[in-house]
């Protein structure tokens, strides 16, 4: 079978299991956020936090909450990483770094999961079940509570509350998040990966040498890290590690996990605002630009293009071998639409346009079909320029779900556009200014540019899949992108909760004939275009210094 057969095999099986899953799965969380139940263990765990669970709050309290949450998250984890010796499970290994811990527990919180450090020579498996594990399952839930109180924003009327914090939360991690994640672990160790506490097995290898080879409860790690979009790995190698990626199966079904929640979540909306067409919209779009990636990084890892991969007739170097070409490209396109540092292969290795296909997907704002939770949010933000647009071409006032976009909106999905690339461009520019900094780059030049700009995209997107080529374990990187992972993340939320806000005190109007249909084939043409030159607007000179230098 060829590369490019099993590549369409491999796109139509994961295609048809996310259509399989989409109706169920959508609705199911809908009703996991509509309801008005709580369990036993929720409720117990309500009186510990001292929350009333049956409380709307306020926007700003949101966003207190969840400011506040996060904090505590980060001091936890950056204590548990420098305590580590003197706990157990630490399997002799001495406590991390402090500009490394922050860099970590900066990353872990903000869903970025960006790693500076080999999993398996740095944490024991206390720090990785405790804190990293941990950190997974309720980072990603944050991100889940946030997209929900937009949705509410735009299903409410003349109300200030847009939903309880801890309730999002707690919901979020118990009953969608962990069920999924034990069914995945059980399906990840049925399939070849490895699930245990050993401290490590001494082995002697073919050349005679001995070696250590360790193990863990990777299958859980990795069934979290995948399904809420968190990345990063128990091994230095991520994902094309054997032991966290045995099979082909395995790879296909790690993709899966990816994009199940970020997929179905636009059912969720739909369902949520009280119009399955909305939710079908969004997912249009989303799928248009991941298919126009996936399209681009394909062909261009298949064609090679350059004098160095056309002369030794491929571009396989740092590339997933096992499973083929097709394979590395449906990984890479997947995790940088998704904000998951899971990689199968090192992007550095992948061509330079193909390499600058990957950094503009990133650059989108991981918005096809994005994080869980944050993909969402992403998309409806951009949902409001394209009417907005759409508005001023038609001279009157755009509507989005009812809601009319005043000044205000307009002043906060500005303030969230800007973030990103601000703090990722001053960060990038900054380190390409500093002597100190520069000498991580292991390739000058383009390719050198490419590499730090990368770093900058994926923490500043809290994606955490490294370009690799880049030195950055050193305390200029672990503190800048630390700060950027968590500026870039905690911003933008509090401008979307004040948007939810916002919208949620709004009384409905009603469509006239000027009203713009957000749900057929114009809207979703429309909006898939304003993402696309939002992104490249933004982008393209530094792209043009770094990738597209190199590929041409």
């Amino acid at each position: 079978m060829s590369d490019t057969t099993a590549g369409l095999l491999q796109v139509g099986m994961l295609l048809g299991a996310l259509a399989i899953c989409y109706r169920p799965l959508g609705a199911y969380m809908a009703r996991v956020y509509t309801g008005d139940r709580h369990s036993r263990v929720e409720r117990a765990i309500y009186r510990v936090v001292g929350v009333d669970p049956s409380a709307d709050q306020r926007w700003p309290v949101y966003a207190r909450s969840l400011l506040a949450f996060s904090l505590v998250s980060v001091l936890g984890l950056y204590a548990l990483q420098r305590l580590q010796p003197h706990l157990p499970l630490s399997l002799g290994l001495p406590g991390v770094a402090p500009d490394q811990a922050f860099n970590t527990a900066a990353s872990f919180v903000s869903n970025t999961n960006w790693q500076s450090y080999s999993g398996e020579s740095t944490m024991g498996h206390l720090t990785q079940m405790a804190g990293l594990a941990v950190q997974n399952f309720v980072s990603a839930a944050v991100g889940m509570a946030v997209a929900v109180a937009l949705i509410r924003g735009f299903a409410r009327s003349r109300t200030d509350r847009i939903g309880n914090f801890w309730v999002d939360l707690v919901r979020g991690s118990a009953r969608i998040l962990l069920p999924i994640a034990v069914v995945a672990t059980i399906a990840l160790v049925a399939l070849g990966a490895v699930q245990n506490l050993s401290a490590g097995t001494d082995v002697t290898t073919v050349a005679g040498q001995s070696q250590t080879i360790t193990g863990g409860p990777v299958a859980s790690q990795e069934a979290i890290k995948d399904l809420g979009t968190n990345g990063g790995g128990f091994y230095n190698a991520n994902s094309a590690h054997p032991f966290e990626n045995p099979t082909a199966l395995s790879n296909l079904f790690e993709i899966f996990l990816l994009l199940l929640i970020p997929v179905c979540l636009t059912r969720t909306f739909g369902l949520m605002v009280g119009s399955k067409r909305q939710g079908y919209a969004i997912l249009a779009a989303m799928g248009a630009i991941w298919v126009l990636v996936l399209v681009g990084v394909s062909t261009l890892e298949a064609s090679h293009p350059g004098t160095a991969p056309q002369l030794a007739g491929a571009s396989m170097e740092g590339k997933e071998t096992r499973f083929g070409e097709a394979a590395s490209s449906l990984f890479a396109t997947s995790t940088t639409g998704t904000s998951t540092g899971s990689v199968n292969s090192f992007h550095s290795s992948f061509t330079a346009l193909g390499g600058g296909l990957l950094i503009l997907n990133m650059g989108l704002g991981e918005v096809a079909p994005g994080g869980v939770g944050s993909g969402l949010y992403g998309m409806l933000v951009l949902a409001i320029v394209t009417v907005f647009v759409a508005g001023l071409m038609v001279g009157r006032t755009p509507e989005y779900l009812r809601k009319k976009i005043t000044t205000r909106e307009i002043k906060l999905v500005a303030l969230y556009i800007l973030t990103m690339p601000v703090i990722v461009l001053a960060g990038t520019a900054v380190a390409m200014a500093l002597p100190g900094a520069r000498e991580s780059i292991l390739n000058p030049g383009p390719h050198g540019l490419s590499e730090v700009l990368y770093a900058f995209m994926s923490a500043g997107n809290n994606n955490g899949s490294a370009f690799a080529g880049l030195s950055a374990n050193t305390t200029f990187y672990n503190t800048a992108l630390g700060l950027t992972m968590l500026a870039v993340r905690f911003i933008p939320m509090v401008l979307v909760l004040a948007l939810a806000g916002s919208l949620a005190r709004q009384q409905p109007v009603p469509a006239t004939a000027g009203t713009l249909p957000t749900y057929r084939p114009l809207f979703v043409s429309m909006l898939t275009g304003v993402t696309l030159i939002v992104a490249g607007l933004t982008f393209f000179p530094v792209l043009a210094l770094g990738p597209m230098a190199e590929g041409l």
